[in-house]
Order: structure tokens, then sequence, then C-alpha cells
């Protein structure tokens, strides 16, 4: 257990060194997106536009619940979540009518400065301006523009702020306060609207009340002319007074039920020009049984309470029962309030969104109207009692009565009336909406984009992140081998990595290194090679043939073969190095020697084989170059004359290499594989594909035994790949110090 979780560390301790070692191999990449990423931000910070933002903020207000004409419970039950009030009063200050009156304001105040300096958000910059001049956009460009003014609510008030952009700050300033001004002119427009409509209303009712006032007056002095004059008891007056403030009470509640019936009507024709279904959805709400009942129990107790209270000689058991009462209507009060927010809910949830405020101004209207008509009933049932009193009093004072009756109810209806008539028109003229601008928008002094600095830093993360995820995703398409373990991982045995040679592609001389710098890490590579070649047949008689061979061209298997030929020479065993790419040989130019005649001059009987073994400049090393290249390379090679020729040079030679062509194009390796003891797969590191080594390695399995594994060349350890890698440590003699140098795989 404690070496399966040492394990899953070290795996995971691994893959953060890969991810290292990748940033690490791709950091010119990843240093050039970078700093053009930061090239291009520095450039767009001090080129771009100094940009002003003004802000004016303004305080919106729910307007208060009733009205000049409501009944007792509206105030109540009319409130319903003051965010949504303020998330309303947000869509109209986005509303394209709101949008129109302010690009004309807009308009008229360009016209009015005429100065084109204070201006920029609002001209038009695709007119080719000529002899100086300016253009405004049109009113819907304008119209648009102010589409992208930020409007947003202060979190957890009722206040909004209207934020202005533009490279010119008195533009800015301007735009702003023309917006929350526009939107204080409209909403008080509308709520003087809905007033005027009151003071209509009542006015019609009150000249209505008016004349009927007069004409029981006109009856009471008939009634006093003809001398029927009678003076009334203090009994008579209380139960006339009585009778007439509800009858005036039964009158006002009538007139409510009017209008609560006329705006119902009036709701329910807008919401059915969309949807008539709705309408009909909301009545149930406001008819449902429970519902109704709290509307009437509570209309029961209020009109017991009030009758109560006009007993001027209450005692202290009564006193005690109207404060109970009180009580009780207080708790009826808020189960409707609870029940009514209930159905709002789920009202408001079911409507479109076009029709969710009209919904709900529907419920509470239908709420309001089964109130009075709760009310009405209970008012008219109280009148019928005392009018029952009344009908006591005796015959010669009943007539007078009556009238007096009469006329006070209608004194007392026409003075309400009144009243309410006059605070209806103080409020048209004097109130002040439900928007107050707290704070007017100023100039700005200084700009408030571009952040240069967050945009350099910016652009210098999202530089280098990019940079970051070319190299992942590089290196996510590239499947060619680029370390040991990326070989192992497919069940191939690594003899060892060989480093890439520096300076190979502008000095061959390099290729042989195991010669020109026999004390580099190069040649060390090569010797841990030979090692392991020479331990990998101990059971088998020891290695006398060793084939090279490589999956694609330019993989560096010539390079391989000869260093590794050099590197048993200079053990004192006689060495030879075959070429057998007879289609694209090299060994020759490595040695800077002719190309013929040699292996294949041989072959074909032109010359004699002590004339095609040349001397190389390493004791105990020969070579055989390819010669005139035949058109049958395989055949020449699988034939019985090459199995000759290997036995002959066994009798001359300690160990004979073979350099061969690379397998997967052509099938020469394959046949070579069969003969030779040993052979190995050279890959390069970063251009062999896995696919292929794979491939390569299965043909070479497949025909014989003699296949050990794979040399990596090419390997860059200063890359980051060695850093999985422990290392030999050898010592080069130089002028100032001795270097060490790493090599080897971590064991």
């Amino acid at each position: 257990m404690d070496n399966e979780f040492d394990n899953n560390i070290q795996e995971e301790t691994h893959s953060i060194k890969d991810y290292f070692n990748l940033i690490r191999i791709n950091i010119i990449p990843i240093l050039l997106i970078g700093l053009t990423g930061l090239a291009v931000s520095v450039i767009y910070a001090f080129t771009a536009r100094d940009i002003y933002t003004a802000s004016t903020a303004l305080k919106i207000q729910k307007p208060q619940a009733g009205g000049i004409l409501s009944s007792p419970l509206l105030p109540e039950i009319s409130d319903f979540g003051n965010d949504r009030f303020i998330a309303n009063e947000i869509e109209i200050l986005k509303s394209r009518r709101l949008r129109d009156i302010i690009a004309s304001a807009l308009i008229d105040s360009f016209n009015t400065v005429n100065n084109p300096d204070s201006f920029y958000v609002l001209l038009d910059h695709s007119f080719d301006l000529e002899d100086n001049g300016v253009k405004l956009k049109s009113k819907y460009d304008l119209m648009e523009m102010l589409d992208k003014v930020k409007i947003e609510q202060k979190r957890g008030l009722d206040i909004v702020e209207i934020s202005v952009e533009s490279p010119v700050p008195y533009e800015a300033q301007m735009i702003a306060n023309c917006y929350a001004q526009s939107y204080e002119k409209l909403n008080l427009k509308y709520t003087r609207q809905q007033l005027s409509k009151v003071v209509a209303f009542l006015q019609k009712q009150r000249t209505k009340k008016y004349q009927e006032l007069l004409v029981v007056e006109e009856k009471m002095k008939k009634f006093q002319v003809e001398g029927r004059i009678i003076a009334l008891d203090d009994q008579a007056k209380a139960l006339i007074d009585i009778l007439s403030t509800f009858e005036a009470q039964r009158d006002a509640t009538s007139l409510e039920l009017s209008q609560a019936e006329e705006n119902i009507k009036q709701y329910k024709e807008e919401m059915n020009k969309q949807n008539s279904s709705i309408s009909k959805y909301i009545e149930n709400y406001a008819t449902e049984p429970r519902m109704r009942a709290l509307q009437e129990e509570i209309a029961r107790l209020e009109m017991e309470r009030d009758v109560a209270m006009s007993d001027t000689t209450m005692s202290a058991t009564r006193k005690e029962l109207l404060v109970n009462k009180n009580r009780t209507i207080r708790d009826l009060r808020k189960q409707l309030n609870e029940q009514l927010k209930i159905y709002k809910e789920s009202i408001y949830a079911a409507s479109p969104a076009e029709l969710k405020e009209l919904s709900l101004k529907l419920l509470t209207e239908e709420v309001r109207y089964k109130s009075l008509q709760a009310t009405y009933q209970n008012l008219n049932k109280i009148i019928d009692n005392y009018e029952s009193k009344f009908n006591e009093l005796p015959n010669r004072t009943i007539g007078f009565a009556r009238y007096q009756r009469e006329l006070n109810a209608y004194e007392k209806l026409y003075l309400l009336i009144e009243e309410k008539y006059q605070e209806a028109l103080i409020s048209e003229q004097s109130t002040p909406g439900n928007v107050l601008i707290i704070d007017e928008a100023q100039r700005p002094v200084k700009p408030s984009k571009p952040n240069r600095k967050l945009i350099v830093v910016i652009g210098l993360i999202l530089g280098f992140g990019f940079g970051v995820g070319f190299a992942f995703v590089r290196d996510y398409f590239d499947n060619t081998v680029k370390t040991p373990e990326d070989i192992e991982k497919e069940n191939i045995n690594v003899l060892t990595w060989i480093p890439k040679i520096e300076g190979v592609e502008t000095n061959k001389e390099f290729e042989f290194i195991i010669h020109e710098k026999s004390d580099s890490i190069y040649s060390e590579a090569f010797r841990v090679l030979r090692t392991r070649i020479q331990f990998s047949k101990l059971n088998n008689g020891g290695v006398k043939v060793i084939h090279i061979t490589s999956s694609t061209p330019q993989e560096g298997k010539t390079t391989i073969a000869i260093n590794v030929a050099g590197s048993f020479a200079q053990t004192n065993k006689r060495t030879i190095i075959v070429d057998c790419d007879l289609r694209k040989p090299r060994v020759h130019t490595v040695f800077k020697e002719q190309r013929f005649p040699g292996f294949t001059d041989y072959f074909l009987g032109h010359t004699d084989l002590e004339s095609v073994i040349h001397k190389s400049k390493l004791p105990n090393l020969d070579f055989i170059t390819c010669g005139t290249i035949p058109p049958n390379p395989s055949e020449i090679l699988g034939s019985q004359q090459m199995v000759d020729l290997l036995a002959r040079l066994k009798t001359k030679y300690d160990l004979i290499v073979l350099d061969s062509p690379p397998i997967i194009a052509v099938t020469d390796s394959e046949i070579l594989s069969r003969i030779a003891d040993t052979t190995i797969l050279v890959a390069a590191s970063g251009e062999t594909e896995i696919e292929l080594l794979k491939k390569s390695a299965e043909l070479l399995q497949h025909d014989s035994d003699s296949f050990i594994g794979v040399v990596l060349n090419k390997f860059t350890f200063k890359s980051g790949y060695g850093s999985y890698y422990k290392y030999y440590y050898y010592y080069s003699n130089n002028k100032d110090a001795k270097k060490k140098k790493f090599f080897s795989k971590k064991t």
C-alpha cells in the first residue's frame, strides 16, 4: 500500500515536471507570442482615446398605496415587492419611448451649445467634413447609442445609477443629466395623468351630489314653509346623525365600487387585446372561497366596531370588546395579505412578461372590488337595522326627521367628496412624482478608461497564456517520440539515448564524433551504447554482426552506425562498417572517400574484396562503401553472396556493422535483420512518429530475434526532457577547468 502511494506521488511529480519541461522546450515561441501580446497591449494602451464617465443617481420611491378614493383594506394588500418595482422602472429607463424623448432633448442641446468641440459621441463620424463642419447623428442612431448607457440598481437600495461614457467630459455630463431629467419628467407626467383621472371622476360626482343636495334642501324648506317645523328631541337627533353617517359611508363606498369597476373594465380590455384567458384566471383567484370569507369577516367586524364606536355611552366592558375586535381585524388582515401574496406570486409567474404588472394591477383591483362589495352589504344591514328604530319615532316627527336625515347624509357625502376633490387638485399640481435626482452628474476631471496598467498586465498575461496554450496544443498534436519514456510506454526496449550533436549541420566532421571529440558527452553516449550491445547477447555467443536501421530517412542511423563502429574500434577490436544502404548511401561522405569501387562492385565481380576495404583515420576501423547503385538492392542483400561476404569478413574482423536503408521504405532491412546477430532501430527525438516506430519494431520482431531495442538519437536534455535523468560524469580537460557533464538514465 505504501509503495502504491509512493508511486502515485512520483507519477504526479513527474507530471508536473513534464509541464515545466514542455514550457522550457517551447520557450522561444512562448516568448515571441508573449512579447507580441505585450507589444500589442502597450500600443493599444497608449494610443487609445481617453474615456470619461459621468454618473447621476436617482432615488425611485414606490408610490403610496391607495389613493384619493381607497378602501381601508387597499393600503395593506396592494404592496408587492419594492425590488420588482425598481426592476420595472429600470425597464422604463431602457425603453424606446424614453430614449426617443432623450434623443430629441440632445438634439436641442446640441443646437443650443453650437460648439463641436464639446461633442464626440453625438457626432456622425462617417460624415465627410467640409469646411470644418460637423453633422449630428440621426435621431435613430442617437436612440441606438443611448441603448448602451449603463443603468443599474445599487444593491439593497432604492437608488438607480445612470452612467454615460464619452471621450469628451462635457458630453458625458450632459447626456447623463439629460437622461435623468427626461426620466423624471416622464415619471411626473405618468403620475399626474393618474391623478387627473381621479380629479375628473370626483368633479363629476361633486357636481352630481351638489345638485342632489340642493333638491333635498328645497324639500326641507318647503316642509318648513308649510308650517310643519317640529323640534326634534336628543334621541331623535342622535339616531338621525348615526343613520346619516352610515348612509354617507355607503354612498362613498358606492362611488369607490364604481371607480373600481371602471378600473377593472379598463384593465381587462387592455389585457384581452393580448391574452383573454389570463383575466378569467385572475378573477378565479379573486373569488376564491377562502379569500371571500376573509373579506366578508373583516367587513362584518369593521361594521360592528363602527356601530360600537357610534355609542357615546360605552362602558369599560364594551371598550375592551372594541380592543379585541381591532386585534381580530388585524389578524384577519394579516392572513388576507399572506394569501394575496401567494396569489400574486403565482399570477406573476404564470403571466407573460409584457402582462405581469397589468396582471398584478387587475388582481389588486378585483380584490379591492370584492372587499368594497362586502363593506357595502354590511353597511346596508346596519342602515336597515337603524331604519327600524327610525320608524319607531312618533308620527308627528318622523316626516321632519326623514328630511333631516336625508339632508345630513347628503351634506356629509358632499363634504367628503369636496374634501377628496380638493386633495386631488392639490396633489395633481404639487405631486413631485416618485423619482428624485439625488446626485446630478458632474463634469469628470480624470478619465475612467482605459486603465493602461491593467491593459498592459492583461496583454502580458494573455500573450504568455496564448504562448503556453500554443505549446500545449502543439504538444497535443505532436505524435513524435520525444523521450525514452515515450518508447518504453509502447513496450519497446530502449538501449540508450544519444544527445543531439551541436554543429553537425554546419560541420560534417562532427558526425564521426567518437574520433573527433572522444572525450565529449556524445562519445560517452556511444560508449554506453557499446556496453549495452555487448551485454545484449552474452548467452548466445556474443555479437559479431550489428545491423543498424531506422524507420524513415534523416533519423541519423548512419551517424549512429559509424560511431558505434568507432567505439568498438577504440577497445582494440578490429571493426568494419559496411554501407548496405544501396539506395542513398552516406558512409563514403563521412569518411570523405569515393563511393566506388565498393560493395556492389565486389558483388558484380568488378573488383576483389581487398580493393573495396578502406582504412579510416581511427585505428582498427575499416569501412566498405556502397559502390555503384544497383537496380536490385534487395536481391543483392538477400543473396548467398551476402552470406559468404559476411563469413569472410568474420574471419578478418571482430565486429561487423551494417548500415541499412529505413525499414518502412523497403525490405532491405528486414533481409539484413535475419543474417545479423543484433539489430538496432534508430529513432530521432522530435522527428520519428510513434506509430512508425511501433510498425518498424513489429517488422523487425516478426522477421527475426536479432532486434534488441531502440536508440533515441538527437535527444536534447537541455530542453528539459533530460530533467528525469541523472548523469554519468566524465571529465574533459580544457585550459581553465574541468566540466561535469551529465548523461544516463536515472536508476
